[in-house]
């Protein structure tokens, strides 16, 4: 079954690598704790046999840690006590505030950011789309920014998860999936959006895509980049408004260059 399409922004850190800090501070705090209560173990009293042993001072650490205990071993001596009150419980409230804050960050946060961008997916508007962000497609969006585009109001679609992640590191909302898909551009709502940057790759590609979001869009603006100049025709037809040839258009600017330079016709 094919998973629901969404938008998702970057996170400033992976889950696993925030998990393992987490995990490896819990791990170093419960150490701290049982070397605290080895060295005071003179002061711990067991009510069964009275004597305690290594794995007993190990038993004793972690039901203090996760437990109020169970009254088989008890602090008698005044140090023990202090100790259990001013660097155990701590200690304590410490290991339960990571616990509980990585509970909120992998079950309540990720759901009410899932939740978030849903919302804003279906508030989607006026906003910009960029289908392919390829090295055409993220200068593009390098050129927006510049001019003044918020992020937030662009949208990028890419087949490929390291493309994705580039847009949501510069503050896109992003998408993985194929722009050329009726079910993609309508969870990017081209029906509302108010242009359209089209820069596929291939050519027949990007003409699937703009033929997709004429069907969906009929009134967006769609800007597409094509590769073969036999194809710009094609691209006008299928619907595209503008079509730019990256070859035609560097070989105008040198073309340009020259001329503006002023070079004299060599001499035959």
């Amino acid at each position: 079954m094919a998973q629901p399409l969404h938008l998702a922004r970057k996170s400033k850190a992976s889950p696993w690598r925030v998990l393992g800090i987490r995990a490896g501070i819990a791990g170093g705090l419960l150490l701290a704790a049982f070397a605290l209560l080895w060295f005071d173990r003179d002061g711990l009293r067991d009510q069964i046999d009275g004597h305690l042993t290594f794995g007993e001072v190990i038993y004793f650490t972690m039901i203090t840690i996760t437990t109020v205990g169970y009254g088989d071993i008890v602090p008698v001596s005044e140090r023990a006590r202090l100790i259990d009150a001013f660097l155990i419980t701590p200690i304590r409230l410490f290991i339960w505030l990571i616990f509980l804050g990585t509970a909120f960050d992998l079950v309540f946060k990720r759901s009410w950011e899932k939740w978030r961008m849903k919302q804003i997916q279906k508030k989607l508007c006026d906003h910009v789309i960029i289908a392919g962000f390829g090295r055409s497609g993220s200068k593009a969006v390098e050129e927006l920014l510049a001019k003044g585009v918020r992020p937030e109001t662009m949208v990028a679609i890419d087949c490929k998860r390291a493309a994705v992640d580039r847009a949501k590191a510069l503050g896109l909302a992003a998408m993985q999936g194929d722009a050329s898909d009726n079910e993609v551009l309508a969870a990017a709502h081209v029906e509302r959006a108010s242009a359209m940057v089209i820069s596929a790759g291939r050519d027949d590609s990007s003409i699937l895509i703009i033929l997709t979001a004429r069907s969906l869009a009929p009134t967006v603006p769609i800007a597409v980049s094509i590769q073969s100049a036999d194809n710009e025709d094609i691209a006008r037809h299928a619907g595209a408004d503008v079509v730019v040839n990256p070859i035609r258009v560097t070989g105008g600017m040198l073309a340009d260059a020259v001329i503006a330079k002023g070079q004299p016709a060599p001499a035959c």
